[in-house]
């Protein structure tokens, strides 16, 4: 079980004059309490769809202005700006009307990364409301949330909170008398990682095969069955309530110019406290990992981190004074991503990491295109190798030759993904691997393979 952390020690850190007493909490509330997810509470303890009516009350051309002053990117990975996504959702015209949708990507598969379920789990009804409130500033009737298709249990328990939205008169049809109507609807896949890709999750949804889409045409020309979709993640919807009832303005003086808000990062590996940390953004990176999380479990150095879920450029203990905010960590050769911060200390061998990294991306690439079928396989072949004492000295150049071959040459970022472990790893601990051909066993004194 992991643990949920919403609050550090305000005497540890002041962020930049508001006391943790003053933060509020905006998706975790609640969070660890079993019973939080009924509507009953959501609206008796946690202001409960006041954002959906304050939304109903405005213009969605104002509410979408709302999202755009806020300044929230996405939570999903890539950082885009929510409310310009949002804008770019056509409108009617005399010649054309359209049929929008709105989907919600709970495919949550990233390693490293399990903020999204415990959205899911603990407080359902946010994200339903941020997705009425989506869906009215874009003048949906229908949203999906698709399921990564290991979440069973929490499909059941949406449905739950589905039905009690419905029977309240907060979703379906003349949703709180203002004749609107927006269903939404819950799907889940079938456990591809690729299906978190937005293009491919639109075919699963479909019933297509989980591949992604040649671009453009992009989602909002044409999407889910060929109409115009817009596409967020869990915890950028889930936000979406809290940025009404705060207002846009002041919800981008949260975090830092460009990187507003709060998001919630997922803490793992070699730390004394794991867990869900719901953060401004830019807070440094030491400060979350030894301060918050207690440093290392172990008492040994910390010797690597992935900043951003498992697809994220490793970062060494030289970037501990790393801004933990989406342009911050791009400067430093890595990417936010998902907010998974995995933690490694000096005993891990890096070679058996990006070996086991490369075994997940090999096998979850949906081998649509040739440079990262073939590409990823050949990465892992090569890192098994090496890592089980049959490596070569000509490997690590065949190893360094492959991330260009693959980087930018395919549909979606899985082979892009899938390079950067390799690339970082190679460049900050490249005497590990060649420790490894030249001795035929791990540099941290284990035998290879172990």
């Amino acid at each position: 079980m992991f643990s949920i952390r919403t609050k550090p020690d305000p005497q540890r850190y002041s962020f930049d004059g508001l006391g943790s007493t003053q933060y509020p909490n905006l998706m975790l509330r609640g969070a660890g309490d079993l019973d939080n997810w009924t509507l009953e509470r959501y609206r008796g303890q946690w202001e409960g769809y006041q954002a959906l009516k304050t939304a109903l009350a405005m213009e969605p051309a104002a509410l979408i202005a709302e999202m755009k002053v806020s300044d929230i990117r996405g939570r999903g990975g890539a950082g885009f700006r929510t409310g310009l996504k949002w804008s770019f959702m056509p409108k009617d015209t005399p010649e054309r009307k359209f049929t929008r949708y709105l989907v919600c990507n709970g495919d949550e598969g990233e390693p490293g990364t399990f903020k999204d379920r415990a959205i899911l789990e603990y407080n359902p009804h946010q994200l339903i409301e941020g997705m009425i409130i989506a869906g009215w500033a874009m003048q949906c009737k229908t949203g999906f949330i698709y399921l990564r298709g290991e979440f069973g249990w929490l499909s059941h328990k949406l449905e739950v909170a589905l039905q009690q939205a419905r029977d309240a008169g907060l979703l379906g049809r003349n949703i709180l008398g203002t004749g609107w109507d927006f269903e939404i609807v819950t799907y889940r896949g079938a456990g591809a990682y690729i299906c978190g890709e937005e293009t491919a999750l639109l075919n699963s949804l479909e019933g297509r095969r989980g591949e992604p889409r040649v671009k453009p045409p992009f989602p909002a020309q044409a999407g889910a069955f060929g109409q115009p979709t817009t596409v967020n993640n869990v915890e950028t919807l889930a936000a979406v309530p809290a940025i009404l009832r705060m207002g846009g303005a002041n919800y981008a003086k949260l975090g830092t110019p460009g990187n507003t808000g709060t998001r919630i990062f997922s803490l793992s590996g070699h730390v004394k406290r794991p867990g869900l940390y719901e953060l401004p953004l830019g807070l440094p990176l030491d400060f979350i990992v030894n301060d918050l999380a207690g440093g290392s479990s172990t008492g040994r150095p910390i010797k690597a981190i992935i900043p951003g879920g498992s697809s994220a450029p490793m970062l060494d203990a030289k970037d501990f004074d790393c801004p933990m905010d989406f342009d911050s960590v791009k400067g430093r050769g890595s990417m936010a991503g998902s907010g998974g911060i995995i933690v490694m200390d000096d005993s891990t061998c890096m070679v058996k990491v990006v070996e086991r990294l490369i075994h997940f991306y090999a096998h979850e690439s949906c081998g649509q295109c040739t440079p990262c079928r073939e590409g990823c396989n050949w990465m892992e072949m090569i890192l098994h190798r090496i890592e089980n004492g049959q490596g070569r000295a000509e490997d690590l150049a065949l190893l360094a030759s492959l991330p260009p071959r693959i980087n930018m040459r395919t549909l979606c970022p899985l082979g892009d993904a899938a390079c950067g472990p390799v690339e970082s790893a190679m460049q900050k601990f490249g005497a590990e691997f060649e420790y490894h051909i030249a001795h035929k066993q791990c540099m941290c004194g284990a035998p290879a393979g172990v």
